[in-house]
C-alpha cells in the first residue's frame, strides 16, 4: 500500500495527539542555524538556472487557477479628464460626464471579471482564466470630494484628430497642462474629435484612442450619443493594455502563441464573406467586441505589474504595503512560486505542504510566514522583504513533538525588513 507524503504527515501527527503525554506545539522564529542544506538538491543546478531567470518568464505570471488566491487582484488606479472647447459645447460636461465616467469604469470591470472565450482561432481551446486586475477611479489623497474625475476647457489642446495631414493623438500637451498625479495614477484624457474633421466623409469620428505612458486619450463618446459607456470600454482596456506591454495581435508576432495572426479587415461577423468566422474578439484587436485575454496576455501584463520600480507598478493601488486579514494565503499541497508576488496577509505552509520560492516576494507590515510541522519551505536564491518601508515578522517554526517544519536554503536567498531577522 502506498501513502502520500501529506498522508504520512497527518497520521503521524494523529499519533502524536493521541499519545499518553500528548506534545505541546512550540513556536519560534527562524534562525540562521535552521535554514538547513536540501538533502536531494544540486546546489549547482540553480546558479546555472539563473541564466534562464524564471522571474523575467511571463509565464511565471498566469494566474494559476488552482490557486488563484496566489495572485491577489491588482487595481490600477485611474482618473478621467473631460476636455472641453471654452464654450462647454464640445463634450459631455458636469453631471453627464461623471455619469458616463462612472459607467465607463464598471464596464471595463465588467469585462475584466468576466472574461470571454477567444472567438481564433476557430474551434479553439484556448484556456480562459481570470484576469486578476481591475480599475479604480483615483481622487487627490486628504480631499475626500475628489473622486478622480476633472473638467477643462481649453480651445487650444481639447481636440483630437487621429488621422490626416493635422493628427494630433500623439501631442502630449494636453496631458502636460493637466495631468494629475502622473507619477501614481494612470491619467485618462476623453477628447472631442475636431468639427472640422467631424464634417469630412472621409473621416469617422468613432471610438479610438491612443496610449501614451502615463496617460490614455481617447475620444468618440460625444460624437456618438446613440452609443453609452459599454461601447467605449473596450477602447479603455484596448490602451491601457498598451500601457501595459501589449502590442496589436495582427499583422506580426506580438510575443504570445495564444493570439494567432490573423486578416485586420473583419470588424464584425458581417463585413464581407467569411467574416463570420475571422472576426477576432481579442481586446488588442480592432474589432466590434473586445472581451477576450488569453493566458500569455494576462501573464505579460502581470509581469509589468510585478517589474520593481517601474512607472506602471507605480500605478497600482499598493494593498501589499498594510496587512490584510483576510487575505491569509494557506499553502496545502507542493508549490513552487517562479514569479515576482506581492501579498497582503499572512503565509502559512501547511503539514505535508511545501512551497519553493524563486523570486522576490513583498510581504506586508506586520505579517509573518509560518511553516506549520510537516511543512517545508524551500527559500530557492529569493528575496523577502517589505515593499513599502515597514517591518514584517519574519519566519515562523513550529513544532510539535519530534514532528518540525523545515527550512531549505538554496544559493543565498535575502530576508530583509522582518522584525525578527535572519541576518
Amino acid at each position: 500500500m502506498t501513502i502520500s507524503w501529506n498522508t504520512s504527515i497527518s497520521l503521524a501527527l494523529l499519533a502524536l495527539i493521541g499519545a499518553g503525554c500528548s506534545p505541546r506545539l512550540s513556536s519560534r522564529f527562524c534562525t540562521p542555524a535552521d535554514l538547513a542544506l536540501p538533502s536531494s538538491y544540486d546546489q549547482v543546478k540553480p546558479q546555472k538556472q539563473l541564466k534562464r531567470d524564471p522571474c523575467n518568464n511571463y509565464q511565471s505570471y498566469i494566474p494559476d487557477t488552482l490557486h488563484l488566491d496566489h495572485t491577489p487582484i491588482k487595481y490600477i488606479r485611474v482618473n478621467v479628464h473631460w476636455v472641453n472647447s471654452s464654450d462647454k459645447l464640445s463634450n459631455y460636461d458636469g453631471e453627464e460626464a461623471i455619469k458616463f465616467t462612472k459607467g465607463l469604469m464598471h464596464a471595463v470591470n465588467y469585462d475584466l471579471a468576466k472574461n470571454a472565450k477567444m472567438l481564433l482561432p476557430r474551434r479553439n481551446t484556448t484556456p480562459v482564466i481570470p484576469t486578476q486586475y481591475r480599475m479604480v477611479l483615483t481622487g487627490r489623497p486628504g480631499e475626500p470630494a475628489d473622486e478622480g474625475i476633472y473638467f477643462h476647457y481649453d480651445d487650444e489642446v481639447c481636440y483630437y484628430i487621429h488621422k490626416g495631414k493635422n493628427a494630433n493623438l500623439f501631442d502630449r500637451r494636453v496631458i502636460q497642462r493637466y495631468g494629475i498625479q502622473l507619477d501614481t495614477v494612470l491619467n485618462i484624457f476623453i477628447m472631442p474629435h475636431h468639427p472640422d474633421s467631424v464634417v469630412s466623409s472621409t473621416y469617422l469620428p468613432g471610438g479610438v484612442g491612443v496610449a501614451l505612458g502615463s496617460a490614455v486619450k481617447m475620444a468618440g463618446p460625444y460624437e456618438n450619443p446613440r452609443l453609452t459607456y459599454w461601447d467605449f470600454r473596450g477602447v479603455l482596456n484596448h490602451e491601457i493594455g498598451h500601457i501595459y506591454s501589449l502590442s496589436h495581435t495582427w499583422a506580426y508576432n506580438d510575443g504570445c502563441d495564444d493570439t494567432p495572426l490573423h486578416p485586420q479587415d473583419c470588424f464584425g461577423p458581417h463585413d464581407r464573406p467569411g467574416c463570420d468566422t475571422l472576426v477576432s474578439n481579442n481586446f488588442m484587436d480592432y474589432a466590434a467586441v473586445q472581451n477576450a485575454w488569453t493566458p500569455c496576455q494576462i501573464g505579460k501584463i502581470h509581469q509589468r505589474m510585478a517589474t520593481a520600480n517601474s512607472k506602471t507598478r507605480a500605478f497600482l493601488q499598493p494593498n501589499w504595503c498594510q496587512l490584510h486579514e483576510d487575505r491569509h494565503i494557506y499553502v496545502k499541497d507542493s508549490v513552487t512560486w517562479t514569479g515576482h508576488k506581492d501579498l497582503e496577509g499572512h503565509l502559512t505552509i501547511e503539514p505535508g505542504a511545501v512551497l519553493t520560492i524563486r523570486c522576490r516576494v513583498a510581504l506586508p507590515a506586520d505579517a509573518k510566514i509560518t511553516v506549520k510541522p510537516g511543512g517545508k519551505l524551500v527559500l530557492d536564491n529569493c528575496r523577502l522583504y517589505n515593499d513599502c518601508g515597514d517591518v514584517w515578522q519574519g519566519i515562523e517554526i513550529q513544532t510539535l513533538g519530534k514532528l518540525s517544519a523545515k527550512i531549505e536554503a538554496v544559493g543565498q536567498p535575502v530576508i530583509e525588513h522582518a522584525l525578527n531577522t535572519l541576518q
